[in-house]
């Protein structure tokens, strides 16, 4: 039964400061038993000034923190799952790319996240992801992780199922969702949603998340949670502090859940007409 360590953070707009983060936060996993450690989404950098961030947005070939992960998944043994970070991509824009980087492996795996958090909320924030980022098109899952086929996903993504039943249709044993939730959002939707996702995919879902208020002025609501296959809530990391959390992983629930309610393979076209 591997265990996993998930990193809850309050990433602010220093590169340097925040890897120093996640690399401490490696260390702890591996001195407590874990396999894989879980970061939020945009681990290494959260700043809504997008002209000063511009300065730290380079290629994935350019940037120092890819070899820096690479180097500290083998230092530690651990697969490490970034949450995020903002890459420069030749349409001109950025992507918001989570990467997974397994001890000793040429390159990582990376998924860009789908869908643009373009949103006008009631509390008076405004956010136009697509503005700046370029939305991914291809559907990612990892075939051996130490908590077996893991898929790929991030934060907005969270809200459409399609993706979901997709993940579920590759028979992923985990999914990944790092976030950096709105609080309003986050005190709203973010548990139910993380719960029916994982309850439709008859997977665990694993969130690191980002939590409380940043250098760049906003606030993240937190709660980085793992839930099982069953939709039992297995760790909540509250809203209030970073931290490092750590869970284990019984895959063989999957099996046990997919016995019972064989959801996926009952699953039917819907008729359009």
């Amino acid at each position: 039964m591997p265990t996993i360590a998930v990193l809850q953070m309050c990433s602010g707009i220093d590169p340097d400061q925040n890897f120093a983060v996640i690399r401490d936060a490696a260390f702890a996993a591996r001195e407590g038993g874990a396999a894989m450690l879980f970061t939020p989404e945009m681990s290494l950098l959260l700043d809504r000034d997008r002209a000063r961030a511009a300065a730290h947005i380079v290629s994935q070939g350019q940037t120092p923190f890819v070899p820096l992960l690479a180097d500290l998944a083998q230092q530690t043994g651990l697969t490490i799952a970034l949450g995020s970070m903002a890459v420069a991509v030749p349409e001109g824009k950025n992507a918001n790319r989570s990467m997974l980087f397994a001890p000793g492996a040429a390159a990582p795996v990376t998924y860009d996240k789908i869908h643009m958090f373009d949103v006008e909320l009631a509390s008076g924030e405004t956010w136009r992801e697509s503005a700046a980022y370029e939305p991914g098109r291809t559907v990612v899952t990892v075939e051996e992780t130490p908590v077996g086929r893991l898929g790929l996903a991030g934060c907005y993504d969270l809200r459409f199922p399609a993706l979901f039943g997709a993940l579920g249709d590759r028979a992923c044993d985990a999914i990944a969702v790092p976030a950096a939730f709105t609080k309003p959002t986050g005190e709203a939707h973010w548990r139910v949603m993380l719960r029916a996702r994982a309850i439709e995919a008859s997977a665990f879902v694993i969130a690191a998340a980002q939590v409380g208020t940043h250098e760049d002025g906003r606030a993240t609501y937190g709660h980085s949670l793992v839930v099982d296959p069953w939709g039992e809530v297995l760790l909540d990391m509250g809203g209030e502090e970073p931290g490092l959390g750590f869970c284990d992983i019984d895959l063989a629930r999957v099996a046990e859940v997919r016995a019972q309610v064989p959801a996926l393979a009952n699953r039917r076209p819907i008729p359009t007409s």
